[in-house]
C-alpha cells in the first residue's frame, strides 16, 4: 500500500513529559499535540489505568525533524522498549556527535561513533528511557 505511513508510538511507563522535554533539548523535539488522561472525553474504563495514571499522557505528537512519534505514559509504569532502533540521521558529523552525546546522557553506549562502510559516522546507544537508538550522518553521494 503506497499510501501507508509508518509512525512509531513510543510508551513511556509515566515519564512522557520528561521524555519530551528531554528530545526537545537533545533532538530538537517539537510539541504538537498533548492530552492527559483526566482530559479525555470518555472516561477511562475502570482498571484500566494504574493509581496516580489519570495525571499522565494519554497521548502526544511530537516531530523530529521531517519525522512525527507519537508518545505515551501507557497505562502503567511496565513499559519496555525491546525489538527496535530509532534511527536518526544528520546532514554533518558535528550535528551526529552532538546528538550523540545528548542522547547518550544518563543512557548507555552500546557502540561510540565511528566509521563505517555504510556511513562516515555511526553509533548505536540506548537513552536513559531506554529507547535504543543508531545515530549516523547520512552519505554522502560521490562528487562528480
Amino acid at each position: 500500500m503506497k499510501s501507508a505511513q509508518i509512525t512509531p508510538y513510543l510508551f513511556f511507563a509515566g515519564r512522557c513529559e520528561e521524555a519530551i522535554e528531554f528530545y526537545g533539548k537533545t533532538l530538537g523535539a517539537e510539541k504538537l499535540f498533548l492530552m492527559y488522561f483526566k482530559e479525555s472525553p470518555d472516561p477511562t474504563p475502570p482498571g484500566v489505568l494504574q493509581d496516580g495514571f489519570e495525571n499522565k499522557v494519554m497521548h502526544a505528537t511530537i516531530r523530529i525533524g521531517e519525522s512525527l512519534v507519537m508518545a505515551s505514559d501507557g497505562c502503567d509504569d511496565k513499559t519496555k522498549f525491546e525489538g527496535f532502533r530509532l534511527a536518526v540521521s544528520f546532514p554533518t558529523e558535528a550535528e551526529a556527535q552532538t546528538a550523540f552525546e545528548s542522547l547518550s546522557a544518563g543512557g548507555q553506549i552500546e557502540m561510540p561513533l565511528t566509521k563505517t562502510f555504510w556511513s562516515p559516522c555511526f553509533g548505536m546507544l540506548t537513552d536513559k528511557f531506554g529507547v535504543a537508538w543508531m545515530v549516523s550522518m547520512a552519505e554522502q553521494p560521490p562528487e562528480k
